[in-house]
């Protein structure tokens, strides 16, 4: 019962948390709600006594992605972030709900193809997947293992964190 109350706890934290994310206008409210989310996420790996996901949760993503992400927003000038208000029109909402059933039609339909479902019930029939053998999936250099796309991703954010300091910081040449 504590499980469930701690869950729907975390649940409305991250789902509020999320909302305020991409409805503020400030960036560095968005950065914090940001990281209340991944808190939260973290939380709910905690609950699951994945210590060592909830961990990794709040070391590389609380820690680290959102203090690049902070780094990032104060690098860019103040001239620029000033007055920045976006007004949403109404046929703007109207695409993003429909684009937004669409995406979800599109994950229902390809669920029910697959039968994923009844694949998700065999699987938590059989059993839990042991932690070494997730730890060796992700870390692992081999086919079918995770640490090379990790580290190409790793190096393509700071390909794109540099390509965005060196736009923030071009000076107009009059």
């Amino acid at each position: 019962m504590a499980n469930l109350v701690m869950f729907c706890i975390l649940a409305v934290v991250i789902i509020g948390s999320a909302i305020m994310c991409v409805t503020t206008k400030r960036i560095m409210r968005a950065a914090t709600f940001l990281l209340f989310v991944l808190f939260g996420v973290a939380g709910i790996y905690f609950l699951l006594d994945y210590t060592f996901l909830g961990a990794a949760q709040i070391s590389v993503y609380a820690g680290g992605i959102t203090m690049m992400y902070i780094f990032a927003i104060q690098l860019v000038s103040k001239r620029t972030l000033q007055g920045l208000e976006e007004h949403v029109k109404g046929s703007r909402v109207l695409w993003g709900a429909l684009s937004i059933l669409i995406a979800f039609a599109t994950v229902i339909v390809v669920f029910f193809k697959n039968q994923l479902f009844d694949r998700m019930t065999q699987m938590s029939e059989a059993g839990e997947v042991p932690m070494e053998q997730i730890g060796t999936a992700l870390l692992g250099s081999e086919k079918y293992q995770w640490v090379l796309p990790f580290e190409f991703i790793s190096i393509f954010l700071l390909a794109c964190i540099i390509g965005g300091i060196m736009i923030a910081r071009k000076e107009e040449k009059k």
